[in-house]
């Protein structure tokens, strides 16, 4: 039973990157990662409070990612140094909401006021999942994840064993899923070949610069208990104190059917035009990671790797000819097709795995699973991933010209009773229907979706606690003051 809280400060104290979670503001250096899924039995509670605070000094902190990341810029611009990578690992934990009642935090003031968190993302049907496709692992109850990741799975391996052995006897494994980055030329991209990771938001009074174009939230978009955590009237949420600098991690196990993507771009690629540029209008971007916007008929390279080029454009609300409605980019992200877009963002921190493509399945098909282990981390799910995902990729009619009290313009010049259709990367269709989209204004501009090339196998909603939460809520104490203990 939780020890009765008062009602948070109207204004937290000062930001101070040593209570916050490494990943969540500035993303663990990586290039290979493991996520670790647990469960902890009724027997095992008090145990494992006790031994979590053992793990406390492994926990990485934002400061200690910053200070990583500009070790790491030193060590490039060493020529000495050229093909050794700098050894660095980080760990993180977090928490469902299941994991955070099996550990006692299930009274009325702790209840932290996220509908999808809560519920758990299995039930949560905005999403359009289909959970038998869902790997049996991820349809049992899962109380934690710890996130460990680092220069190279030898290192990542060692450091989860040391964690491992910290907590040994206290949890139950559900499932280890490991990603790695892609090799050589291709890393940066996910398996369908574009270059992932660009649009993330600048977070106010974290990133000293930004790119040209690059848009900035505010801490509470990210942080819960800052400016801008707010629910979808704007007010502020009612938050406990413990939540204060946590976040909501959202993971999603994503399985990628990369020779049937690429098989659909080039057999439906325009006579004449240049390779993928379908595929292109599809995802918004060239695999260069150029935006189409601003290069709509054949790949530049150059925008993809230029920082202020990547985000300086906006779309026209008026016009798809540069960039389809419903591209998987403007789907996401639509900038300036709505007056503001700050309390949906998201900091996007996935990575991929599974094998590269085989020669045998460019001409078979799929054989070996691959995909995108997504990972992002928000205040708000209900702004934030759940709308997202419900609102504009599986929504047909987003984006649309503007609301008003009579209800939702649509975009002009589309043809009847159609809408910009789905986000054919991520949109899903209730039960599994047929999905389409209008790539231009006129009715030879529909085409059909016939694969989901990107199938949800597995996903929950997690809180990651600020270190203070950690010390002084979740892990057991001897004076037995603090925290949730049952």
């Amino acid at each position: 039973m939780s020890t009765p809280t008062p009602t948070p400060a109207p204004n937290p104290p000062a930001l101070d990157f040593k209570n916050i979670q490494g990943d969540i503001l500035g993303g663990l250096p990586k290039k290979a990662e493991v996520y670790f899924f647990f469960r902890v039995e009724d027997a095992q509670v008090k145990a494992f409070r006790t031994q979590l605070a053992g793990l406390l000094p492994l926990i990485t902190t934002t400061a200690q990612v910053m200070g990583d990341r500009a070790k790491i810029q030193g060590h490039k611009k060493n020529d000495a140094n050229k093909w050794k990578l700098l050894k660095l690992c980080g760990v993180n934990i977090s928490f469902s909401q299941k994991g955070l009642e099996a550990l006692g935090f299930s009274s009325a003031e702790d209840r932290i006021n996220d509908a999808p968190f809560e519920g758990g993302m299995i039930n949560d049907s905005a999403l359009n999942d289909q959970p038998e496709k869902w790997l049996p692992e991820f349809r049992q109850d899962i109380h934690g994840l710890i996130t460990v990741a680092g220069d190279s799975k030898t290192t990542v391996d060692s450091k989860l064993e040391e964690v491992q052995k910290i907590l040994k006897g206290t949890m139950q494994a559900v499932k280890t899923v490991e990603g790695h980055v892609r090799p050589g030329k291709e890393e940066g991209h996910e398996h369908f070949g574009y270059l992932d990771g660009i649009s993330q938001p600048a977070v106010l009074g974290v990133n000293e610069s930004t790119a040209r174009g690059q848009e900035s939230v505010r801490q509470g978009i990210i942080l819960l208990g800052r400016e801008g955590d707010v629910d979808t009237n704007g007010d502020p949420i009612k938050r406990p104190p413990w939540a204060l600098d946590g976040s909501f991690l959202t993971f999603r196990y994503l399985s990628q059917l990369v020779p049937e993507f690429q098989a659909f771009v080039d057999a439906n690629n325009p006579p004449g035009a240049p390779k993928d540029l379908l595929g292109a209008r599809l995802v918004g971007r060239w695999k260069s990671g150029a935006p189409i916007d601003l290069t709509p008929l054949k790949d530049n390279p150059s925008l993809g790797t230029d920082p202020n080029s990547q985000e300086d454009f906006r779309y026209d609300p008026l016009s798809q000819d540069r960039c389809p409605f419903a591209a998987h980019t403007r789907k996401t992200n639509p900038r300036s097709d709505l007056p503001s877009t700050e309390v949906h963002r998201i900091l996007r921190r996935g990575i991929q795995f599974g094998p590269e493509v085989t020669e045998e399945e460019k001409s078979k098909g799929t054989i070996h699973e691959r995909g995108l282990l997504f990972k992002s981390f928000s205040s708000n799910n209900v702004n934030g991933f759940q709308f997202i995902q419900s609102s504009w990729a599986n929504n047909v009619n987003f984006p649309f010209l503007k609301a008003t009290t009579a209800g939702l313009v649509p975009k002009p010049d589309l043809p009847k009773d159609k809408g910009p259709g789905f986000d054919s990367i991520i949109g899903q269709a209730k039960n599994g229907a047929q999905r389409d989209i209008q790539l231009t204004n006129t009715a030879a501009g529909a085409l059909d979706l016939p694969v989901d090339w990107v199938v949800p196998k597995g996903g929950e909603y997690f809180f990651t606690p600020s270190i203070p939460a950690l010390r002084t809520s979740v892990c057991a104490r001897e004076d037995g003051e603090g925290g949730a203990l049952k």
